[in-house]
């Protein structure tokens, strides 16, 4: 054990931060520490690096904060350089030498120098950038250099705050591969959840004072968390219930000598009942249930032939085709700068193209979204500028539908230009969905968001059932939201479709990248010919691929694996009907038509579910049909 805290207590100002908490570090663990803004993070950081001291407790001699003998701890925050005017190399080597005293006398100055070039160019530096001086580079980029020093001196623990801020995705990349082998431990604190999924293994939750420790990444850590919930939720309602009932007994007959033993004795249990809290209520707000469009629309929603975009037609940035399928929500990954944003506005109309077709289906509705429509400048409240934008609705209705958006208590009162950016943005996206459109173009939704917003927003977009293309830097809303994607990629002017989700696509583009030069699979070398082909008709312009052999057979996979469970689960219903035991007496017979009753109606549900996969597979069967006789 590196560190460990027992029955640990941090006040700030005479009140509690953290009451009576435990933590500990194990040898190299990556552990992450998560909890809504104010809960106590920067806190616990401070007392792990001993900026903050316990408060003594004589009650329990063996609490407090005890270290491993041999313990250094290095962290990175977000902070400018002290001394702008020494070089990198400078920088670097001042760390390296605090960590390595005998650095520059030893062998193991040479395996320094691997570790600091592959590092130092892991993070998109050339190697010239090291004679440069501090001064010279950005915020951002002097951040990076802070990082590249600590990760160089290797202390036990290595504590990152916020560490893929200022990082593009190549770079967050790289980092994630090099945290995985760390030798030593790594505490993070971080809001990128895809960041955490990838490189935690243990997650802290700093909430109301308590720290709790889940097993697992992000993910798990959240699944497990409302595990416990549902289950503390229903051991609290039934406690209260028996509460209830023990409370009428004693009034019932605590004036009645017979049976007032039995009542002193009921009052008893309830003296030496442990009672069960509420627990406390999820900061997201999770919707399950459908959020349907006013009208269906075209099967068709947007179509481009030979599509040309940019602002001059001497420097076009993309030229592609694309058809976009009633229900799909495609998610459009690049860097910055990639024509991005450019494509969703000629998209949304907003911009003409340079040239080629585009067609917008019939009856399709569409609603845009980006920074500059979030920016809302209102004197009104809250629920008095969404009242306007929807008279008819009424008031109790605002509430509860802005409360599926995280407005709660006196946000409605709030006046609307007050709001932060993020609570903008989810106002001005609650009332682009109140107005039901079928298809949504949307520029980086969740921008300026916390973690609660962003999963109360995934729900949402996850239950909606139009059409949606959007942009997104955030890869584990991509990968929660997005079905396929349209990859923007820099030094080349055509765009690649890809057939499936985040995860996936990262899992391929890891595997290709590691086997690069080797032997590849059929499946591997097929991807690869698809996505990098250039079709002899157009040249330097790779027409995007939803219509390919490559998107049919993924949508095939997923239909023919959706028809075997469906059918699976129609099977076993109608197997739990016919296995039903028949009942002997006349009680049992009425348990027995109610619970054949509840099995036929699930079985019927079955049934319609396998019906629709069916269906489904005839859409995608027509779908070939249609492309074929087009060629």
């Amino acid at each position: 054990m590196l560190l460990e805290i027992k029955d640990g207590t941090v006040l700030q100002n005479g009140i509690p931060v953290l009451s009576h908490f435990d933590f500990w570090i194990r040898g190299n663990e990556r552990a992450a520490i998560v909890g809504r803004n104010g809960a106590g993070k920067t806190t616990l950081l401070e007392v792990i690096t001993g900026a903050k001291e316990l408060e003594p407790n004589p009650k329990n001699p063996a609490s407090g904060l005890t270290k491993a003998r041999r313990f250094t701890i290095g962290t990175l925050r977000q902070q400018a350089v002290e001394n702008p005017d020494i070089t990198v190399e400078e920088c670097i080597l001042e760390g390296a030498l605090s960590r390595y005293a005998s650095l520059l006398y030893s062998k193991e100055r040479f395996d320094f120098e691997q570790r600091y070039d592959r590092i130092f160019t892991g993070f998109g530096f050339a190697l010239e950038d090291r004679k440069k001086r501090l001064g010279d580079f950005s915020g951002g980029e002097q951040t990076k250099i802070m990082m590249i020093r600590l990760l160089l001196m290797q202390p036990d623990v290595l504590v990152l705050d916020e560490p893929t801020n200022h990082l593009d995705l190549d770079s967050i990349e790289w980092l994630e591969n090099y945290l995985l082998s760390y030798p030593g431990a790594v505490l993070m604190v971080s809001h990128d959840r895809f960041f955490l999924d990838r490189t935690a293994e243990v997650v802290w939750e700093v909430s109301n004072g308590r720290v709790v420790r889940y097993a697992g990444n992000y993910s798990a850590y959240r699944e497990e968390k409302r595990k416990n919930e549902v289950k503390q939720r229903r051991a609290y309602e039934e406690q209260q219930a028996e509460i209830a009932r023990l409370n009428a007994l004693i009034t019932k007959f605590k004036n009645k000598p017979r049976k007032a033993a039995f009542a002193r004795s009921r009052q008893k249990i309830l003296e030496r009942m442990e009672h069960i809290g509420m627990p406390d209520p999820d900061d997201a707000v999770i919707h399950t249930g459908d959020i349907l469009p006013e009208r269906l629309g075209n099967k068709w929603v947007f179509e481009c032939e030979d599509l040309t975009i940019g602002y001059d037609k001497k420097k076009p940035i993309r030229k592609l085709s694309f058809r976009l399928r009633r229900g799909q929500k495609i998610g459009v990954l690049g860097p910055n700068g990639t024509g991005k944003s450019t494509f969703l506005k000629t998209v949304a109309g907003l911009l003409p193209p340079l040239g080629g077709k585009v067609q917008i289906g019939e009856n399709v509705d569409l609603a845009y979204y980006d920074q500059m429509t979030a920016g809302i400048s209102s004197d009104q409240s809250v629920a008095g500028w969404f009242s306007e934008q929807f008279p008819f609705m009424k008031p109790e209705d605002v509430r509860g539908y802005l409360a599926g958006f995280l407005f709660r208590g006196e946000d409605f009162l709030k006046a609307v230009g007050s709001l932060s950016g993020g609570e903008k943005a989810r106002l001005r996206l609650a009332a682009i969905l109140a107005g039901k459109p079928n298809f949504l173009v949307l520029d980086e939704p969740t921008n300026n968001m916390d973690i609660p917003a962003k999963e109360t927003l995934e729900s949402v977009f996850r239950s909606y059932k139009g059409t949606i293309l959007f942009v997104s830097h955030d890869r584990y809303f991509l990968d929660r939201v997005a079905d396929a994607l349209l990859l923007f990629e820099p030094g080349r002017t055509d765009v690649l479709y890809y057939p499936s989700d985040y995860s996936h696509y990262a899992e391929r583009k890891r595997k290709l990248s590691e086997n690069d030069g080797y032997m590849r699979t059929a499946e591997d070398q097929r991807l690869i010919e698809e996505l990098r082909a250039v079709p002899k008709a157009e040249k330097g312009m790779l027409r995007t691929i939803p219509d390919a052999d490559l998107e049919l057979d993924w949508r095939f996979e997923l239909n023919h694996r959706e028809r075997a469970a469906a059918e699976q689960k129609f099977a076993a219903a109608l197997s739990e009907m016919e296995n039903l035991p028949v009942p002997d007496t006349e009680e049992e017979y009425e348990k027995y038509l109610e619970t054949e009753e509840k099995l036929r109606q699930a079985a019927e549900e079955d049934r319609d579910a396998w019906t629709k996969t069916l269906l489904d597979w005839f859409d995608i069967w027509q779908d070939a049909q249609d492309r074929r006789r087009a060629e």
